[in-house]
């Protein structure tokens, strides 16, 4: 019997957790132990009760969670527990597996990611899964990408000093916001369908004639970056890297509708790669005081230079909003869609009673991080310069 662990997430503000009541019950019932810290779920309105009567066993700390569990299910990388003086990869043991959000290319997991390596760790990380149909169910970067999309909008429009639709008053018309949103995924589709609900004049900015159209769809007005088809697209859809001297033409292009506009919503990422810079420090200063920059590439490095990792800061009057666990805001839903993405993962790997990685199949190759005490993830080793 496979024991399935589910430590309290420690990462300041996160509310999430990896299970629900709903998945530890289905667990159970397909013959797996799940150890769940007390008090996990109480951020996403999940009692330990409720827990206890789907089937999972109440454990009172972290330690003995990863102590006794070869799958270990997490929302958030390994942090540092400052309560324990402990890091989390250093609760952990050879041979044990790790599901979760690692973005292993981003420079500020580097270290963390060589410590799994050297604890024997086998790291899975979910922002790898590939987007293909047979995947949809375990992708748990597009539900989280789906929160962040909606979030993060509502964040922009609470941080604006004034309206976002157009008002009519009194005293005289007040025209709407602009909204900007760079990369048009799953996040970003959300978001312009948030901004353009809340009365938004929007625009949009992707590299990806398929994007393009979708976003035209939602009525948005599009800014032309000048990227030949053949260079965007990369395998399954994706953003492909592109040259220094071709990013640059598209900072040129997107420093000219930048100033003009209220809120900017980033969400243009490369699968495993660290995300493109495409607003410069000098963009920043050029737009209008007030304006605000929702970075949600934050965890691979942001698409802003300036982006504050994991903070909101007024830079140059500007609100940048750097938060990394922006779908941690809306922690019942974001919940209920992480649990399902990790219970259709695990049942996927899971094969008589033991976890089957097969390199010849897209979604374990595309996951894998460190195993055999070996970072093996093709982007991270990249970004790592090796």
């Amino acid at each position: 019997m496979l024991t399935i662990g589910i430590p309290k997430e420690i990462m300041h503000g996160e509310a999430r957790v990896s299970a629900t009541p709903e998945t530890v019950a289905k667990f159970v019932k397909d013959g797996f132990r799940v150890l769940l810290e007390r008090g996990a779920g109480v951020g996403a309105l999940y009692s330990d009760e409720e827990y206890a009567k789907s089937g999972a066993e109440l454990i009172d700390g972290p330690r003995e969670v990863y102590e006794r569990s070869e799958i270990i299910l997490k929302v958030k990388e390994p942090q540092m527990n400052h309560a324990l003086a402990t890091h989390e990869v250093d609760l952990m043991h050879s041979g044990q597996y790790l599901i979760t959000f690692i973005h292993p290319a981003s420079p500020v997991n580097h270290e963390m990611v060589r410590r799994l390596a050297e604890r024997g760790v086998i790291g899975l990380t979910l922002d790898g899964v590939p987007r293909i149909s047979r995947a949809q169910n375990l992708d748990a970067l597009t539900s989280m990408s789906t929160c962040a999309g909606y979030k993060g909008i509502l964040m922009a429009a609470n941080d604006l000093a004034s309206f976002i639709p157009m008002m009519g008053t009194a005293v005289g018309m007040i025209p709407p916001a602009k909204a900007l949103v760079i990369g048009v995924g799953v996040a970003g589709l959300q978001a312009l369908a948030t901004a353009k609900r809340l009365g938004a004049v929007t625009y949009a900015a992707d590299i990806r004639p398929a994007a393009v159209e979708q976003a035209q769809s939602l009525g948005a007005k599009i800014v032309e970056l000048g990227v030949p088809a053949e260079l965007a697209v990369a395998e399954g859809g994706y953003a492909a890297t592109l040259p220094e001297h071709i990013l640059e033409g598209e900072r040129q292009r997107l420093a000219e509708v930048i100033k003009d506009m209220d809120i900017v919503f980033c969400s243009a990422l490369i699968p495993g790669k660290i995300a493109p810079i495409l607003i410069t420090e000098e963009m920043v200063k050029q737009m209008k005081p007030g304006s605000v920059i929702v970075d949600i590439s934050i965890d691979q490095g942001g698409n802003c230079a300036i982006t504050p990792a994991g903070e909101r800061k007024v830079i140059h009057n500007v609100v940048l909003e750097g938060i990394k666990n922006i779908p941690g805001m809306l922690p019942k839903s974001s919940t209920w869609m992480f649990a399902n993405n990790m219970y259709n993962l695990v049942k996927y790997l899971v094969k008589d009673g033991s976890v089957h990685l097969d390199m010849s199949d897209e979604i374990c190759a595309k996951i894998l991080v460190t195993r055999d005490g070996q970072i093996v993830h093709a982007g991270t080793l990249e970004a790592m310069g090796r």
